[in-house]
C-alpha cells in the first residue's frame, strides 16, 4: 500500500509542477506581448495582455509587471485599473522606488486623481521603512542625484515624438541633461573617492543605482578611472554584475573596441536602432546570462527591433563601409 501511495503522490506532484510550468509559460508569453504593444504605443492591447498574464497565475503577478501594468493602464486612460495595480504593489509588495515612481511620465495622466497622494504616501512610507538603518544623509543626496539623472532622460521619447529628433526642444533637453550630469558626477565621485563604492546595505538600492548611472553617463576618463572600483564592488557584493556589464560595454566602445554584452544600442541617420559593434555575437546570450541580463532578443524589443545575428553582421559591414568612404 505504501508503494501505491508514494506513486500516487509522485503523480500528483508531477501534475502540479507541470501545471505550474504551463501557467508560467502562458504568463511569460503574455508579458512579452504586453512589452511589444507598449513599445508600439498600443496601450490598451498592452494592458489587456497584462490582465491575461495575471489571470494565468490566479490573478497574481510579479511586482515589476504590476507596476508596468499600472503604467499602460494610465497611458490607456483607465485610472481605476492603474491605481488597482499600484495599490497592490504598494500595500502587498512593499514597493519603495519613490524616485522612479514620482517622476515616471507614464504615470503623469493620473497625477491629478485624488488617489495619487494616497498611493504616493504608501510608497514613500515603504521607502522610509526600508531605509531605516541606512546612511540617511547620503541616501537623500543620492536620491536627488538619481532623480535628476533620470527625470529628464525619461522625457526624451515624448519630446522627440512631438518635436522631432533634431528639434530645438530636443537639443535644449539634452543641454539640461548634460548640466545635471556634470553636477552629479562631482557629487558621486566625491563619495567614491572618500568612501569607496558603497553597497545597498549603506545607501539602499536607489543609492547603488545612482552611483552606477552617474558613472555610466560620465565622460570616458571618469568611466575608466572608476571601472576598476566597480569591478571590485561586484566581487564584494556591493554592486550588480548586470550594471557592470553595461559600463564595460560602454567603455569598450568608447575606447575603440567591441562590446561584450550587447547592451549599447546605436542609431543610424535614418533613425533605425541597432546593436553596436559586438564581440562574438553567436555567444552573446550566454555571456548575458552569466551576469544576470535577459537574452538580447528580449532586450532589443525595448527599441522596437528584433535581434538577428546575420542582420547585425550586415549592419556592421554597412557602417564600416560608410566610415571608410
Amino acid at each position: 500500500m505504501k508503494n501505491v501511495f508514494y506513486i500516487l503522490l509522485l503523480i500528483a506532484l508531477l501534475q502540479h509542477y507541470n501545471s505550474r510550468a504551463q501557467a508560467d509559460s502562458i504568463y511569460n508569453a503574455h508579458i512579452s506581448n504586453a512589452d511589444k504593444y507598449y513599445n508600439t504605443k498600443e496601450y490598451k492591447k498592452s494592458a489587456h495582455e497584462y490582465t491575461l498574464a495575471f489571470a494565468a497565475l490566479g490573478n497574481k503577478g510579479y511586482p515589476n509587471d504590476r507596476y508596468n501594468a499600472a503604467c499602460v493602464w494610465s497611458l490607456a486612460g483607465n485610472a481605476d485599473s492603474a491605481f488597482h495595480n499600484l495599490f497592490i504593489i504598494a500595500e502587498k509588495s512593499g514597493y519603495s522606488n519613490y524616485s522612479h515612481f514620482s517622476t515616471d511620465p507614464d504615470l503623469d495622466p493620473i497625477h491629478n486623481d485624488k488617489r495619487w497622494k494616497e498611493v504616493s504616501d504608501l510608497v514613500l512610507a515603504n521607502k522610509e521603512k526600508e531605509e531605516a538603518n541606512l546612511d540617511k544623509l547620503l541616501v537623500r543626496i543620492l536620491d536627488t542625484v538619481l532623480t535628476t539623472d533620470q527625470q529628464y532622460r525619461m522625457q526624451l521619447d515624448k519630446v522627440e515624438e512631438q518635436y522631432g529628433r533634431e528639434s530645438k526642444e530636443i537639443k535644449e533637453l539634452w543641454q539640461t541633461i548634460n548640466y545635471y550630469d556634470s553636477v552629479n558626477v562631482i557629487k558621486v565621485t566625491a563619495v567614491l573617492d572618500k568612501r569607496g563604492w558603497l553597497g545597498p546595505d549603506v545607501i539602499g538600492n536607489n543609492g547603488s543605482q545612482a552611483l552606477f548611472l552617474v558613472i555610466q553617463h560620465a565622460d570616458i576618463e571618469v568611466q575608466q578611472k572608476y571601472l576598476p572600483m566597480m569591478r571590485d564592488a561586484v566581487k564584494n557584493g556591493k554592486a550588480r554584475g548586470s550594471s557592470l556589464a553595461l559600463l564595460e560595454d560602454r567603455v569598450a566602445l568608447r575606447a575603440g573596441g567591441k562590446q561584450i554584452y550587447g547592451s549599447q544600442i546605436g542609431r543610424d541617420k535614418d533613425g533605425n536602432f541597432y546593436v553596436s559593434e559586438l564581440e562574438d555575437p553567436e555567444n552573446v546570450d550566454k555571456r548575458r546570462a552569466e551576469v544576470g541580463l535577459p537574452p538580447l532578443g528580449e532586450y532589443t524589443r525595448n527599441w522596437n527591433f528584433e535581434w538577428n545575428i546575420e542582420a547585425h553582421k550586415k549592419k556592421m559591414e554597412e557602417l564600416a563601409n560608410l566610415k571608410n568612404k
